[in-house]
């Protein structure tokens, strides 16, 4: 590749890296107003494994449902030695709460309780609205 190929090359780097800059920096963002969370009690006796494939399944939600904006979860952690109500915590993010009745009422959600409702003890769900 002689010099004058290689510097009309670099051109067109530099401008497709700006565009693409440009794109990322003006397209619109999925934008949260809404959040639930999901809280989780296993009962006395459910293997790693089951908690761990609980989890998983979850998290699996988000790329099932197309309502989700994001989502994280995590094992509860206790202070000072203190007895913990729930065992994990998921937490899931939204535009509206017509999506968090579309999450709730989709199959994928559906199934994932059947699924998994039998190792629970208890749950405890929280919507509440995004504060800017």
């Amino acid at each position: 590749m002689n010099a004058k190929s290689r510097g009309y090359t670099l051109v067109i780097v530099l401008i497709c890296a700006f565009a693409l800059t440009i794109y990322g920096a003006y397209s619109p963002a999925r934008k949260a107003q809404k959040q639930q969370v999901v809280c989780v009690k296993f009962k006395k006796g459910v293997e790693s494994a089951a908690v761990e494939q609980h989890m998983n399944g979850f998290a699996a939600l988000k790329h099932e449902i197309p309502q989700v904006v994001n989502y994280t979860s995590g094992k509860t952690i206790l202070p000072n030695q203190a007895v913990s109500d729930y065992d994990v915590v998921h937490y899931l993010t939204f535009q509206s709460e017509a999506d968090i009745k579309a999450f709730e009422n989709s199959p994928a959600y559906k199934q994932f309780v059947a699924q998994n409702q039998g190792i629970w003890e208890k749950t405890l769900i929280v919507n509440a609205d995004i504060r800017p």
